[in-house]
């Protein structure tokens, strides 16, 4: 028997093609016909929904074709298209697939153009063709463009969500009371006091003015950020701006861009009510640009602050921010700058401002933080257990079963909505029941429509879990290569990329409020990637000494070892044999579970000694002599004995 020829076929539509006519639907059908005909077997569909065609990065269902295409496990000899603008409207991105494709031996069909790149002059128009889309595609958004810009000519609002103290009404702007005077007092400080745009915002928060949160600003407090959105937007005096910024390809790339501001914009009155004067407004944006002024660094350089917001506030938890202190000498030259993290005092606790004032040394934290890592990589077994990661495949055969299942779910849902558009074509209109009946199987098809849109969905969904993981193990990977040279190559580097080395490789780093008796500072590390920390495989590293023992928290993100082999000297942790059956939170965690009732590490310690198990010294005892110490009370003295007994610390 000849065995049938294999292909994927993919489809794509975007926001513009719908007014075409080429819908998701329309081209499967089309494409699944023309592989009927020609005896294919299609083996594989993707699909982008909503998706521009102007280059290949923001599809990942193309993406992902291309990834099983150059798998080789398909075996596919050819791609179908509806039509080749599906295919890309970027001619550089055309050509670049196609060769890809070709490398591995699969071809294009563009079934509605009647192109096939295995034929002689196939490639020639492919490559006319895609050149073409492509200035389709350009017209597509000179036209869009030209209709905002029109839009904005005649002063009404261009779309997106109202700005504060507005609402949108039928596509025009109406003043919102509430929000309006909010933005007239920002004015009125900013122009007439000598109050900044944070000052205004501490202001604001501080005298109890409510800042309504929006679908667009889920922020509940004034910010300084959002002080000046106001400021600068004219549609605050009844203006309407069009083309403040635009995007801008980054020189040297092909498909990326980024938002550049443009100074010389389309500014027109707009059919809006004003919140403020266009006088006021004037004056704010005079006194903008005096003060908007970025100054040009003069000294150190070459210094950043390496852990600026990943180092937190022991109060607040608010990231802490860099600073220097520098000092002239009465030659008139300077002292040596001084470096430091503190916090902003952004955030309230308890009702009030946090009002931690503590100025810690950049190089004492820095280096405490640097030392925890050379101590990490120190170890031999670290250093292999780093090698064996970076050559560790990723696990994702758990996520692929649960993609395969809804694709096939996906491929049953489609031949269900098709065979009842079958059985629809053939009811007989002189049927005297025809109408019934084709009400009855075009309910059950809009079901199905309804499953397919559903299923679609969960692919989408998986498809972004894979794609992530993968691009995790990536740049996990990269963190893990410099580690293995970590002592050699850290020191050499300059203070910038230190910063962006520790930015991608820790979370968050704790501190204690003031350095312990035993000089330590570190209280906790947070980190991106697992790191390997006495044997085992670990997302952080606690110093917290609330608990009886130093705290180490496996990671099971993706599928852990059966077993991970740990050697603890009971000696130098000085622990006796009935405080190894169980920490005091695990007691605390059984007693909630099984009463409800909350205890205390004191209350614990109080029931255990009663039983026998003495604690060392200084634990758990009252700071100054004839303090009153409270006693556990009975029925949790009871719940405590209960964990205890559970925990085969007593057996009484």
């Amino acid at each position: 028997m000849k065995q049938r020829i294999k292909c994927f076929i993919y489809t794509r539509v975007s926001t513009s093609m719908q007014v075409e006519g080429y819908s998701l639907d329309g081209q499967k059908d089309r494409l699944r016909k023309y592989a009927d005909y020609q005896d294919y077997q299609i083996v594989g569909e993707y699909c982008d929904e909503g998706k521009s065609g102007k280059n290949v990065e923001g599809r990942p269902e193309f993406q992902r074709m291309l990834r099983d295409i150059e798998s080789g496990e398909s075996g596919v000899s050819f791609v179908l298209v509806f039509k080749l603008s599906r295919f890309g409207r970027n001619a550089a991105d055309v050509l670049t697939s196609l060769q890809r494709m070709q490398d591995y031996g699969v071809n294009l069909i563009c079934v509605e153009d009647g192109i096939d790149s295995s034929k002689d002059a196939g490639k020639l128009m492919i490559s006319v063709l895609s050149a073409v889309a492509e200035i389709e595609r350009e017209n597509i958004l000179v036209q869009t463009m030209e209709g905002r810009r029109q839009k904005a000519r005649e002063g009404r609002w261009n779309g997106g969500f109202a700005p504060y103290g507005y609402k949108l009404e039928n596509g025009e702007l109406l003043i919102e009371p509430g929000e309006a005077e909010v933005v007239r007092v920002i004015f009125e400080k900013y122009t007439t006091s000598s109050m900044g745009t944070q000052k205004i915002a501490y202001w604001l928060n501080e005298r109890g003015y409510k800042k309504i949160q929006r679908h667009n600003n889920k922020l509940e407090a004034f910010t300084g950020s959002f002080i000046v959105g106001i400021i600068d937007n004219p549609v605050y005096c009844g203006k309407i701006a069009y083309g403040r910024r635009h995007n801008e390809k980054v020189p040297g790339t092909r498909n990326e861009y980024h938002i550049v501001r443009t100074e010389d914009y389309m500014l027109v009155d707009g059919r809006h009510e004003a919140i403020v004067t266009e006088e006021q407004w004037r004056i704010a944006q005079g006194r903008r640009s005096n003060t908007n002024q970025r100054q040009p660094k003069t000294h150190s350089l070459e210094h950043e602050h390496v852990f600026s917001a990943i180092l937190k506030c022991p109060i607040c938890g608010s990231g802490m921010y860099g600073n220097v202190n520098r000092k002239k000498k009465g030659d008139g030259t300077y002292y040596r700058d001084y470096f430091y993290y503190a916090c902003k005092h952004r955030l309230h606790v308890d009702g009030k401002r946090c009002d931690y004032h503590h100025q810690w040394g950049e190089d004492i934290i820095d280096s405490a933080i640097v030392e925890v890592i050379r101590k990490l990589i120190a170890n031999p077994k670290s250093e292999q257990e780093i090698r064996n990661r970076i050559s560790r495949s990723i696990d994702t055969v758990e996520l692929e079963k649960e993609l395969e299942v809804q694709q096939k779910q996906l491929r049953q849902q489609i031949g269900t909505k098709d065979r009842l558009s079958e059985q629809m074509d053939r009811l007989d209109y002189d049927d005297p029941h025809y109408d019934r009946k084709y009400e009855d199987l075009q309910e059950r098809q809009n079901r199905v429509y309804d499953l397919i849109a559903e299923t679609e969905a969960k692919i989408a969904d998986v498809q972004i879990r894979l794609e992530n993981v993968r691009r995790e193990k990536i740049s996990a990977d990269h963190v893990y290569q410099f580690l293995l040279c970590f002592d050699q190559l850290y020191d050499q580097f300059t203070d910038a990329e230190k910063k962006i080395f520790m930015s991608s490789f820790i979370e968050r780093v704790e501190i204690y409020p003031e350095r312990q008796p035993n000089g330590q500072i570190l209280k906790h590390i947070e980190f991106n990637f697992p790191v390997f920390y006495q044997g085992v495989e670990t997302k952080e590293i606690c110093w917290d000494t609330d608990g009886t023992v130093e705290t180490v928290c496996l990671l099971s993100k993706i599928r852990s070892a059966p077993h991970i082999d740990i050697e603890l000297d009971m000696t130098e942790l000085d622990v006796t044999k009935a405080e190894t059956k169980a920490t005091y939170e695990e007691i605390k965690t059984y007693v909630l579970e099984h009463t409800g009732l909350k205890v205390s590490h004191l209350y614990i310690a109080q029931v255990k000694a009663k039983h026998g198990i003495i604690e060392r010294d200084c634990y758990n005892k009252p700071k100054t002599e004839g303090n009153h110490v409270p006693q556990c009370p009975p029925e949790k003295e009871k719940a405590i004995e209960d964990a205890l007994r559970y925990f085969q610390m007593i057996t009484d």
